[in-house]
């Protein structure tokens, strides 16, 4: 049985949705999670990424990614968990594709890179992975580039 990774598509920016939630899958048993893991992609227009935005972290405006984690996860340290028990709940990840995709253009990648880097970005943030150190910030990017790598999707 695969990881349950659940993608809902709420826009209108073509994606390869099949890809992503793959990506996404790819995260989660690269970082050592059993099956019974779940992870929720939204993908969203920019109106509605403004409204977590704004909501959650009080800023003005959409952005790329939020991640919702629901556990308080350390990289590295996967919870003991019961195959049979109720699964891990890892948490939410929303991603706007037109604001990345005007990103995407701004840094001259790909766009298909940029929204691969955003999934796995979310789901290493639901998984304890973070950015307020330098060092967070290279471990999460090396791991970023790894896992991007193994999909054929290059990191900017």
């Amino acid at each position: 049985m695969g990881m349950s990774v659940f993608l809902a598509n709420e826009q209108s920016v073509e994606v390869d949705v099949a890809e992503l939630r793959g990506l996404a899958e790819l995260v989660l048993s690269e970082e050592g999670y059993p099956p019974i893991t779940e992870v929720t992609i939204l993908l969203v227009a920019d109106d509605e990424m403004s409204g977590y935005n704004q909501r959650f972290l009080d800023r003005e405006g959409p952005t790329d990614v939020l991640a919702f984690p629901v556990e308080q996860l350390i990289p590295g340290l996967v919870p003991d968990l019961d195959p049979k028990g109720p699964p891990l709940m890892a948490g939410d990840v929303v991603v706007a594709p037109e604001y990345v995709a005007r990103q995407a253009e701004r840094l001259d990648v790909p766009f298909e890179d940029e929204m691969a880097l955003m999934v796995a970005h979310g789901v290493l943030h639901l998984l304890g992975y973070d950015h307020e150190t330098e060092e967070q910030s290279e471990l999460m990017e090396r791991r970023e580039r790894d896992l991007l790598g193994r999909m054929g999707r290059a990191r900017r």
